[in-house]
């Protein structure tokens, strides 16, 4: 059986710049209506980013077999050679000559809060890239264009690759109708606490409601871990301790990756929550989405001394 790894989403350069204070100093909420700010940034970074590029790069770290689907403007010649590289097969990365590769903007203050702006540019012709007849064995649903995202989720229903479905920034574009039919296609839910709260409010479910539909519901809470739901259990998986926290851009998408690398190597679903949780804490000790270069070896300790010596190990 493939063991390949659709992953659907954003091909994206992010562009980081580091504001040395704290939003809520400059964010009055008295004078919201009228809100006009300007943040002096001394430290600024363009990084290879996008949630699908972000989840095939760990992916990559952890021996696995990404295919990323995505659309790119023609200013992507280094992103494209930067992941072939790395092994990752670019194939299914669909080339816009005459638009630009989406780009993010990013702002992030001392407390690791975000503000973002985004360029879709090549993103919006995302439903067009074709995956009939590709084989996979699980595939991921991550931000893109809202026509590519439910584009790639009925391509993979239909050819019976269960996947998962991350909402991630692609939030504001669905309403409750969209989130259920996404959720009646998808095998799992990834949101952060903040996403499934959205997500209840949208649906007129609970998360634990909404499990009862799928494989499982993951929800992940930061510095507390993330909460596992399988039918009507929920199951608490303790956080990594990191040594330091330096930036949170793309821990999500590392944490995906984790998750995903579980389920096509047939962990159970509490070790790969478990792994997930490992590589969102490894990335967030790194500068930037796809700087982070732990070893097989690494990976492996850092498993075990979280969650004991039952914990599985990492492929060869």
């Amino acid at each position: 059986m493939s063991k390949k790894i659709l992953v659907c989403g954003s091909v994206a350069f992010d562009t980081i710049a580091l504001f040395e204070g704290h939003f809520k100093d400059h964010i009055l909420a008295d004078n919201i209506q009228s809100l006009s700010v300007s943040f002096f940034v001394p430290t600024l970074r363009k990084e290879y980013g996008g949630c699908a590029g972000n989840i095939s790069y760990n992916l990559r770290l952890l021996g696995a077999d990404p295919l990323p689907v995505g659309s790119v403007g023609a200013d992507a010649v280094d992103y494209l050679q930067h992941m072939r590289e790395l092994g990752i097969d670019t194939q299914l990365v669909r080339v816009m000559p005459d638009m630009f590769t989406p780009q993010c903007f990013i702002t992030t203050d001392l407390d690791n809060n975000q503000i973002a702006s985004f360029h879709p540019g090549a993103m919006l012709h995302s439903a067009e890239n074709d995956l009939s007849g590709v084989s996979a064995a699980w595939g991921i649903v991550a931000p893109d264009s809202k026509d590519g995202m439910f584009a790639h989720a009925r391509r993979m229903h239909a050819q019976g690759i269960p996947f998962i479905f991350d909402l991630g920034q692609a939030m504001p574009l669905f309403e409750g109708p969209d989130l259920l039919e996404m959720l009646d296609l998808a095998s799992i839910l990834t949101a952060n606490d903040y996403e499934a709260a959205v997500i209840e409010q949208r649906t007129g479910r609970s998360i634990a409601q909404i499990a009862q539909g799928l494989t499982a519901a993951i929800v992940t809470r930061g510095a507390d871990g993330a909460s596992l739901f399988i039918a009507d259990t929920e199951t608490t998986i303790p956080p990594v301790p990191v040594t330091e926290v330096v930036d949170p851009t793309g821990c999500g998408d590392a944490h995906r990756a984790g998750l995903l690398y579980g389920l096509v190597n047939d962990w159970s679903l509490v070790d790969a929550c478990r792994l997930a949780n490992v590589m969102g804490g490894l990335k967030i000790a790194s500068r930037g989405p796809q700087n982070h270069r732990p070893a097989h070896t690494e990976i492996s300790a850092l498993l075990r001394t979280a969650y004991g010596a039952q914990a599985p190990e990492l492929a060869a």
